[in-house]
């Protein structure tokens, strides 16, 4: 075959693998989108249980717990999806390449499902996490920050997290799509490796950026403009090369906006 004929294979194979992304990630968005139009912010009532269960006293029950958890499932997928892309299509054209050399690899699918598997295990601790702020009493019916104090307290966090070197280390694996691969044991033809690889990619991304989503409390777990910012400030922060001056200015920022609510908070 041709060199000719091997790229334009390649091409087609970039172009499946980005068209199934974008195609996860609009469906994700459309479903958040429907959510936050469409539902009633205070609860919706459906035979008997609340669709969102925000803002009240009352123990959310197991159908509440599941609506919820899958909200920010969702929700996750169509935030995360665009940054892990160049990974998951540098691991395609690869697993293309030693496929014509005989040596297959797993498909990139299970890369990627691996990735955010991690992802929703996360909106299972996010959501547990939602219900103990309600119970608290920390959130409004919208789902936002409830007081000056506790919001303040949180962008103050995060902008003292975006300056760590944690946030450091997380960022430069999940800058580095090859680089990363390379030195957590390469490319993979077993499945279960491959699962591996993704979740050990979504764990670095959780690391990086675990802070940013805590702040969906703040400005509203439904807030889809508030959602989509942070979501464009964590692919800013990956695959700009000035991404970690992205991330320190956004810290600086974050934390004298804290600072100014705490300081409303305690006039």
């Amino acid at each position: 075959m041709s060199e000719a004929a091997i790229e334009a294979m390649l091409r087609r194979d970039r172009a499946i693998v980005s068209a199934a992304l974008v195609i996860l990630t609009a469906l994700a968005w459309a479903y958040v989108w429907w959510l936050a139009a469409d539902m009633d912010m205070s609860g919706m009532d459906m035979s008997g249980f609340r669709m969102i269960p925000a803002g009240t006293t009352a123990p959310w029950n197991a159908m509440e717990f599941a609506l919820v958890f899958a909200m920010w499932a969702v929700m996750m997928i169509g935030m995360m999806t665009p940054s892990a892309t160049p990974m998951i299509l540098i691991y395609a054209r690869v697993g293309r390449q030693a496929a014509r050399q005989g040596t297959p690899l797993a498909a990139s699918c299970y890369f990627a499902g691996g990735y955010l598997l991690t992802w929703i295990g996360f909106a299972l601790v996010a959501t547990s996490a939602q219900w103990a702020l309600e119970r608290a009493a920390l959130l409004t019916p919208m789902m936002a920050g409830a007081s000056d104090m506790f919001s303040g307290t949180v962008l103050i966090a995060a902008g003292v997290y975006q300056w760590t070197p944690l946030k450091d280390a997380c960022l430069r694996q999940c800058q580095s799509p090859l680089l990363f691969i390379q030195r957590h044991g390469g490319f993979r033809s077993d499945l279960l490796g491959t699962l591996a690889l993704g979740a050990r990619h979504g764990a670095y991304c959780i690391g990086c950026c675990w802070v940013l989503m805590a702040l969906l409390f703040v400005g509203g777990v439904m807030n889809v403009l508030w959602i989509a910012a942070i979501a464009i400030l964590v692919l800013a922060e990956k695959v700009v090369p000035a991404g970690r001056v992205i991330s320190r200015i956004a810290g600086a920022g974050l934390f004298a906006g804290g600072a100014w609510l705490l300081a409303q908070a305690l006039r």
